[in-house]
């Protein structure tokens, strides 16, 4: 069995950055992979303060009164995963740089890490930003070692009010083609494992 899990930094509740990955889902979810959707964003996340507590406990993050290390968890276990934001500032939100810190400092210290996994970033901006926000979801994903399927346009589509970015035409296909290109790749590397 194949999984994707996706890490939605978007506030809202069927946002326009949820309406984005659940494409993306469509696509996978009938080449029979398995995806999951958390929604991190609205919740209080602790930054990460360097503390080195999870170099002396590998994959374990010293805060323990937020989900992350269960997210932690699902990331590590997953296949594949997609990390949704929309743009806030020209940037990610804060709970998805908290998350991508965190996240991304725990699994330093695991052998492995996320070294071979498959991710994709997947943004939402009202009008502009669009572009830095994808290029710090890609600066994750390239400091970790994983594999970025692309697809036909960069994996952004653009909308204010929930339900917008779904008369984003491209934006919508982009998502199909990502999600196409995402289950191939997963199961090319499932099939030489």
């Amino acid at each position: 069995m194949i999984r994707v899990v996706a890490f939605n930094g978007s506030p809202r509740k069927n946002s326009n950055t949820e309406i984005m990955i659940r494409r993306v889902f469509e696509e996978l979810e009938k080449e029979q992979i398995v995806c999951e959707h958390i929604q991190i964003g609205g919740h209080l996340l602790h930054g990460c303060k360097g503390c080195g507590y999870c170099r002396a406990n590998p994959g374990t993050c010293v805060f323990k009164d937020d989900p992350m290390n269960e997210w932690i968890g699902k990331l590590v276990e997953a296949d594949g995963f997609l990390l949704g934001c929309p743009t806030y500032f020209a940037n990610v939100t804060s709970e998805m740089k908290a998350f991508i810190d965190r996240a991304g400092y725990v699994t330093g210290g695991m052998p492995g890490g996320l070294a071979g996994k498959v991710g994709a970033p997947v943004v939402v901006a009202r009008r502009g930003g669009a572009m830095q926000t994808y290029n710090a979801l890609m600066a994750f994903m390239g400091i970790k070692n994983v594999i970025v399927p692309c697809s036909t346009y960069w994996n952004m589509g653009y909308g204010l009010m929930p339900g917008d970015v779904s008369r984003d035409g491209e934006a919508m296909g982009t998502m199909s083609q990502l999600g196409k290109s995402m289950a191939a790749l997963l199961k090319k590397l499932k099939a030489a494992a």
